[in-house]
């Protein structure tokens, strides 16, 4: 776990002490840590690698080959 030390003013100490009395939460530590998953939840976008999606890209066309075996498709993918 990781301890930081923050100043705030006192209206977002307010809003803070209003979180965590709305939430039941035990203190202003649970608080921050509900607000950041909230915040992660709802405003930050995961990036995915470029690679995936292209073999994402790939999938969706629907494009499929039957193999009869694994080594007819470790031959395709080699």
């Amino acid at each position: 776990m990781v301890q930081t030390l923050i100043n705030l003013d006192e209206n977002e100490d307010r809003v803070l002490n209003i979180v965590k009395a709305k939430h039941g939460l035990k203190n202003k530590s649970e608080a921050v840590a509900f607000m950041t998953k909230i915040y992660e939840e709802s405003f930050l976008e995961y990036e995915l690698r470029l690679e995936y999606v292209e073999k994402l890209e790939k999938i969706r066309k629907g494009k499929y080959v039957q193999f009869n075996s694994i080594n007819d498709l470790r031959k395709l993918t080699s």
